[in-house]
C-alpha cells in the first residue's frame, strides 16, 4: 500500500470513529422512538464501524498487494485501541461540550 492510500485509511478510520457519537439516528438511518439514542447504540455502532473500517483495510490490503498478511491478536488490539482513541474527540463534544455550546 502506498503512503497516500494509508493517510486516507487513517481519516476514514477517524471519521468512523466519531460518526456515532456526532449523529442521532440509530445506524444513521432510524430517529429513536424516545428522540434521544442512547449510548448503548452508540456504542454498538462504534464497535459495527471498527469491523467495517477493518473489511475495508483487508480490502485495500488485497487489492494493492495480491494478498492479506496474516496478523496476530496482538494486531487486532492495537487496532481497537487506535480506534477508541480515534472516538475520543466525538465522545467528549457529545458528553461534555455539547451542554457547554447550549446546543440540545
Amino acid at each position: 500500500m502506498n503512503p497516500a492510500s494509508v493517510w486516507v485509511l487513517l481519516g476514514l478510520a477517524f471519521i468512523a470513529a466519531n460518526l456515532p457519537w456526532l449523529s442521532n439516528r440509530i445506524f444513521f438511518v432510524m430517529a429513536p422512538k424516545s428522540g434521544v439514542k442512547s449510548w448503548q447504540w452508540r456504542l454498538l455502532e462504534w464497535f459495527l464501524l471498527y469491523f467495517v473500517v477493518g473489511f475495508l483495510a483487508i480490502g485495500m490490503e488485497r487489492a494493492t498487494l495480491g494478498n492479506v498478511h496474516p496478523q496476530g491478536w496482538e494486531f487486532y488490539a492495537v487496532t481497537f485501541f487506535l480506534f477508541a482513541v480515534f472516538a475520543f474527540p466525538g465522545f467528549i463534544y457529545r458528553y461534555n461540550l455539547r451542554d457547554r455550546a447550549g446546543r440540545p
